[in-house]
């Protein structure tokens, strides 16, 4: 008999363990982990340098990055939030350094710091780590009672435990998932968060590696002249706020990058919905709007008229950008401003102001697969991360119908979930 079970070896449920011995080192807890290692998200996050968090200290601020679980997480944010993070681990000798994109890191640069903290806290606290111990069930014991407490038979492919407490993070696990089902738990359909967009056109072909600044917009998918037929109306995209400015990487496949994977996230079901064939707009100068920037490029015509247009680069643009959209725009390499046609330049100024592209598919961004999906926020108390359908069944991390855009928020999901778990789980007992 344990007193705590923790259901998934990673981040979150590592850091409910460690919070719950901290608290009380006499009480029993074990981790079950399916696989033979632990922490692997925690090992490829950041490049392999473990984004720890995000240097967003405003509770209010900080919601604002997680399409699913704004809401929710506005309360959990204010007891325990980014500075608590960086104190923990501080605490433990592993400084944290805050990177120009506010991404924090520590400072090592590698992930191995991190998991090596929490293998050495589990070992100081006596925790068990039962590796290989994938979980095939979970079940109410009622014939098992101890002081008239609830207890909970959890089935592992090697061997059946009890607890007085269960805590399950084992992020976006569809056989969890359909176990907690099973117990009478809703569980919203998982669909891919975090993803890049897929795109096959000439005025961005053959400059991948290509990162600048841009705003970034979806637009409703038109086919046949219809628009797809679904739940998502124009209303409810406005709702999304579906734009995003930021770095816009170009890549061998498309566009990816800070804006990209933004809307990805907010988007993440009305793409679902969209078979991931929709269109996207693009303004590659932001400060600028199609009529702003003609007038400018009206300017220089008359003020460099015997420049070729093609080596100009007249705006603040990448070089290998500005000479794929001036081609696109059906301009000459060697063609002068002179020569130019108010019909040449107008397209041009579309172009950089107003692209639109057609996205067909999606690519995961890197390993770090995230959804969105999980068990329905109504059925969890967020002052516990207790359910409110079982007693002594608690949640943290991706389990959750809760995702976060890139950056360090899905981590600080999971330490914040995991040390309210763990305060309740340890005043429970």
């Amino acid at each position: 008999m344990f007193d705590v079970i923790i259901i998934g070896g990673g981040a979150a449920g590592f850091y409910c363990a460690i919070h719950i011995a901290e608290a009380n080192p006499e009480l029993k807890i074990a981790i079950l982990e399916r696989g033979k290692q632990v922490l692997s998200k925690v090992k490829i996050s950041g490049g392999g340098r473990c984004n720890v968090t995000h240097a967003e200290y405003e509770p209010s601020s900080l919601v604002k990055n997680y399409p699913r679980g704004e809401k929710e997480l506005l309360g959990p944010f204010h007891i325990y939030s980014t500075a608590d993070t960086v104190a923990f681990f501080e605490k433990r000798g592993i400084r944290i350094k805050t990177e120009s994109d506010g991404r924090m890191f520590p400072v090592s640069n590698t992930s191995q710091t991190i998991i090596e903290c929490f293998l050495s806290e589990i070992q100081k606290y006596g925790i068990t780590l039962l590796k290989s111990s994938s979980v095939i069930n979970i079940l109410p014991h009622n014939d098992l009672k101890l002081d008239e407490e609830f207890i909970w038979q959890v089935q592992s492919v090697k061997k059946i435990y009890h607890a007085k407490r269960i805590l399950v993070a084992t992020g976006s696990s569809t056989k969890i998932w359909n176990l907690l089902e099973q117990l009478g738990h809703k569980i919203v359909a998982p669909v891919p968060s975090l993803f890049t967009f897929n795109i096959n056109d000439t005025r961005i072909s053959g400059i991948p590696g290509l990162s600048t600044h841009a705003r970034i917009a979806i637009l409703p998918r038109q086919m046949m002249g219809k628009e797809i037929n679904s739940k998502f109306k124009n209303r409810a995209i406005k709702a999304l706020n579906l734009i995003a400015e930021g770095p816009v990487l170009i890549t061998h496949w498309g566009l990816s990058g800070p804006a990209v994977l933004k809307l990805s996230a907010r988007a993440a079901r009305l793409l679902h919905e969209y078979n991931y064939r929709f269109r996207v707009r693009i303004n590659w100068m932001p400060d600028y709007h199609k009529q702003g920037l003609l007038s400018l490029f009206n300017d220089i015509k008359q003020i460099d008229p015997k420049k070729t247009i093609y080596k100009t680069r007249a705006i603040d643009i990448p070089a290998r950008l500005w000479g794929k959209l001036v081609v696109a725009s059906d301009i000459a390499r060697d063609l002068k401003w002179a020569d130019v046609s108010r019909k040449q330049l107008e397209r041009l100024s579309q172009f950089i102001t107003a692209s639109e592209f057609n996205v067909e598919g999606k690519s995961t961004f890197k390993e770090e697969f995230v959804t969105a999906g999980g068990v329905d926020l109504k059925e969890v108390n967020f002052k516990t991360f207790e359910s409110k359908i079982l007693p002594n069944l608690y949640f943290a991390g991706e389990v959750l119908n809760i995702d976060a855009v890139t950056g360090g928020f899905n981590f600080q999901n999971a330490w914040t979930g995991a040390y309210i778990a763990a305060r309740a789980i340890v005043k429970s007992l």
